[in-house]
């Protein structure tokens, strides 16, 4: 059995920048880690990373920054999703951003440098041109990318709390009230508010909206149903509702997000 790039080639040379750009292939990539630090962007589709703690929603045109260390595994929505990968080693001089999980836009300027990087694979030397213009994507990332994304959802350890965030998996499109949702689950308003602070480190209002979005934007990106169709479909009977509250989370309207989708494709 050939062993994976992921497993195996990443950190064979310490030193170097690692670049693997390919497609998925698989609908799994199983929970690894590495002794550098990954950057991942991906096109083509939607992407789920899962840490320990946490599952991630990888959306296009947005980068995912994987410290080293850490767990985590890979679950495109397609085989067909490209993948863009750069590996960097840690450095004594490395500010915290390196060091924290994060989801990002794609800036302009990102998107530029990336596309320096579109033919290149395996081991970047120390030293030579390729390895400096990676190193610049890298050095820039805590300049440029003030805004961390809050596109993750936790995990509930409570066995109540895993009940009820089922019902809200499978009730987004339907407008649910704090106060319906205690009193059918047996708590009262304040004990319920409190688990979910305690148990996933956020409100209900937090939690039931990011699910929402997260859901809106695998449904553009499907590109089956228009913007309006889009705001119904996850439960806002208001479309200008909806857009505020998407831009709020990823700091774009939900037309910019569209028309941003695959953009390397297009260049």
């Amino acid at each position: 059995m050939v062993e994976k790039y992921y497993i195996k080639g990443v950190d064979i040379d310490q030193n170097s920048i690692y670049c693997h750009h390919d497609l998925m292939g698989e609908l799994l990539i199983p929970t690894h880690k590495h002794e550098k630090s990954q950057f991942l962007y991906t096109e083509g589709g939607i992407v789920y990373v899962t840490t320990e703690t946490k599952t991630y929603f990888l959306p296009a045109r947005h980068f995912m920054w994987i410290p080293s260390g850490v767990k985590h595994s890979i679950h495109p929505s397609s085989e067909d999703v490209m993948m863009r990968n750069l590996y960097f080693p840690d450095e004594k001089n490395d500010v915290s951003f390196y060091k924290t999980e994060g989801i990002y836009p794609l800036t302009d300027l990102l998107l530029q440098m990336m596309l320096f990087t579109n033919r290149w694979n395996g081991n970047l030397k120390k030293g030579s041109r390729n390895y400096v213009i990676a190193k610049a994507i890298k050095a820039i990332l805590p300049e440029i990318c003030v805004n961390n994304l809050p596109l993750a959802l936790p995990f509930p350890k409570d066995a109540r709390l895993i009940k009820i965030i089922q019902h809200l998996e499978k009730n987004y499109q339907e407008p649910i009230l704090f106060s319906d949702l205690a009193k059918k689950y047996g708590f009262t308003e304040r004990t319920l508010h409190r688990l979910f602070h305690k148990d996933l480190g956020m409100s209900f209002i937090q939690f039931f909206t990011i699910k929402r979005m997260l859901k809106a934007i695998e449904l553009m990106i499907e590109k089956k149903m228009t913007i309006n169709e889009v705001a119904i479909a996850v439960g806002y009977n208001s479309v200008p509702t909806f857009s505020n509250t998407f831009y709020k989370l990823l700091g774009q309207r939900p037309s910019e997000y569209i028309n941003g989708v695959e953009v390397l494709k297009t260049i």
